[in-house]
């Protein structure tokens, strides 16, 4: 089934539109989605969970619906739609599986978008329709010493005649076990400091270059994290994306956009805490009467449900913005750390509600609270998007 794709069109007349609510189109889009994650994703979530792997024919599902390339054009393969349609993707995906959720959100908003802003037109015909069709995209900026401090990079890169050979370790790399592609970043000249880091495209296949170990997880157990080693790994000069020397601002930039989608992955998954909580509280009595009838228990949803509409709404405007070319980036680390917040906050309510059920795995909550803390800490921690915040809000 491939969900079709609608182009938004951009409103010029708006300078800073707060566009939240959604078009009918964009609504039947994430409700599909939804749908089909409810369908085919559901019924594997625990085991994924519990053998921390995706499983593959779900994948190839992922790519016959057309979720995986939803921002490249149609001319190569893609769905020609928007950001803001990765953002319900990665959305409806999530409410049922985040694992699921982060897999499509990094092909989406890190690597596709990535290669259609810096990638040159030979770039874009070699790996756009792979990406759209079959090939899973990862995105390698992380090292041991450079987490939040991204470009303090020991990953080295030096001319090699055509080529450049790449050396070094990154770490915490989402997708690298099912990643055939790889946005890798490098320092061609450390003197030079930021301005010396290169970004490079590595296929899985080129000699020295190894997927290692796999991170034993909290949360998001079946997406793969990993470890990637380079060991002189030769990478053709027609490989580097943008420029080389610029691979700051294409890392800037790429990760100012995968916030938001970090976002609907957390709005997602806290929708999902509250269904399941929802239609426990109706079945569940104590007191001769199901638990949905207390007050006390009714005030927690109410509220729940309101911080999550709101964290919805920065979510979707920092889409919209991005989407109309505004400048989005507070709203994006707004969004980002306030969904991660209410994420947290709405699974530990689910998981009080169940009570003892709540702990336990046979019931769907305690796994959407581990799913849950992540938000807190990858593609910028909490700490760094109130820094960006107040720069924007003082500076």
């Amino acid at each position: 089934m491939l969900i079709s794709l609608p182009v938004t069109t951009q409103n010029t007349e708006l300078t800073r539109p707060a566009l939240t609510t959604l078009s009918e189109d964009e609504r039947l889009f994430r409700d599909s989605v939804y749908e089909f994650a409810d369908r085919e994703i559901r019924p594997l979530v625990r085991e994924m969970d519990e053998d921390a792997q995706i499983s593959k024919p779900l994948v190839d599902k992922l790519f016959d619906l057309g979720v995986m390339g939803i921002e490249i054009p149609e001319s190569f393969g893609g769905g020609g739609a928007s950001l803001f349609h990765s953002v319900l993707a990665v959305e409806a995906l999530s409410r049922v599986d985040p694992s699921i959720g982060v897999l499509v959100d990094v092909q989406n908003t890190l690597v596709i978008n990535a290669l259609l802003r810096w990638g040159n037109d030979d770039v874009k015909r070699r790996y756009l329709p792979p990406l759209a069709l079959h090939t899973i995209g990862a995105y390698a900026l992380s090292e041991a010493g450079a987490g939040s401090d991204a470009f303090a990079l020991a990953t080295r890169a030096s001319e090699r005649g055509d080529h450049w050979a790449l050396s070094g370790r990154k770490l915490w790399i989402t997708n690298g076990n099912e990643a055939d592609l790889f946005i890798v970043f490098a320092n061609i000249n450390p003197e030079a400091g930021h301005r010396g880091i290169t970004a490079f495209l590595v296929e899985r296949s080129v000699a020295g270059f190894t997927v290692g170990k796999k991170e034993d997880k909290l949360g998001i157990r079946a997406s793969s994290t990993c470890e990637l080693l380079f060991e002189e790994c030769l990478v053709p000069r027609a490989n580097v994306l943008g420029e080389a020397g610029k691979g700051y601002k294409v890392a800037i930039e790429t990760l100012n956009e995968g916030r938001i989608g970090i976002g609907a992955q957390m709005i997602g998954l806290a929708q999902g805490a509250l269904d399941h909580a929802i239609k426990y509280i109706r079945e569940r009595k104590q007191f001769g009467k199901a638990i949905a009838e207390f007050q006390a228990v009714q005030h927690q949803i109410a509220r729940a449900a309101t911080e999550l509409e709101a964290a919805r709404l920065m979510v979707y405007n920092a889409a919209r913005l991005r989407d109309q070319q505004q400048p989005f980036l507070t709203e994006a680390a707004m969004c980002k750390i306030y969904s991660s917040e209410v994420a947290e906050r709405v699974t530990s309510l689910a998981v009080n509600l169940y009570g003892g059920y709540g702990f336990v795995k046979d019931y769907p909550v305690e796994k959407l609270f581990r799913d849950a803390k992540i938000g807190q800490i990858y593609e910028g921690t909490s700490n760094l998007q109130l820094q960006t915040i107040a720069k924007q809000i003082l500076g």
